[in-house]
């Protein structure tokens, strides 16, 4: 049985990854605080655009195994750019992006950089929803289901959890949308588990500035038992 199958136990402790990070002085925090997997917007329509604050330089002079890049429909040969001058480990793909797409970039990417594949629930019935994972490749190392929307993301918007208990999935994934404080208990109802949780909006002062109190309170609540109850 795969990680994310298994069912809830009140030792269970998924990952964690903060995205749409832009300031560096907040990173720093964030790597010392060992969240797991930090996340780079790298679409320029996001109010979260990585670029319009740091360089690739300074990417990838960040000390952390577990740095994402956010790509949505983009150009491959743009994507393996970033990856290499950035240093990243893992690419999102957001975006509608055909199988010929990942194919592709699976072959030009370095061997090592994982890929993550978003899957948008908003109105599909779980039949539908359970072919469009049935459908995706082998190359992808995770999944990640976030709620649907037309900016691509960080509406802070919940999809229906219990979407996730009436299909079954075959790769470890990331749970994204909408996560907080005040619905973190609700974990407990996912019988699939997450591998990962994916926070970003309700753990903002504004786009892309991070409430890092707010997020040290997520973690100690994460680590707590009673956390999840």
């Amino acid at each position: 049985m795969i990680e994310n199958q298994k069912p809830f136990t009140e030792n269970h402790q998924p990952k964690l990854k903060v995205c749409g990070l832009t300031q560096l002085a907040q990173i720093r925090e964030l790597v010392e605080l060992k969240v797991d997997f930090l996340g780079f917007i790298f679409y320029e329509k996001s109010p979260r655009y990585v670029l319009n604050h740091l360089s690739l330089d300074e990417i990838s002079e960040i000390n952390h195994q577990g740095k994402f890049g956010v790509f949505v429909n983009e150009n491959a040969d743009k994507i393996i750019e970033i990856a290499e001058k950035s240093g990243l480990n893992f690419i999102q793909l957001h975006g509608d992006e055909s199988e010929d797409f990942i194919l592709d970039l699976r072959k030009k990417l370095k061997p090592e950089i994982g890929i993550i594949k978003v899957i948008r629930i908003g109105n599909q019935t779980s039949d539908e929803l359970q072919k469009t994972i049935n459908h995706q490749l082998s190359t992808i190392n995770y999944l990640l289901f976030d709620t649907d929307s037309k900016t691509f993301g960080g509406t802070g918007k919940t999809f229906d959890w219990n979407i996730l208990n009436e299909i079954k999935i075959s790769l470890p994934y990331f749970l994204s949308g909408g996560i907080s404080l005040e619905n973190i208990h609700q974990l407990k109802t996912i019988n699939q588990q997450p591998f990962a949780l994916d926070i970003n909006s309700k753990f903002e002062i504004e786009p892309g500035i991070k409430d890092v109190e707010k997020i040290k309170e997520f973690v100690n609540k994460c680590k707590s038992p009673k956390g999840t109850t």
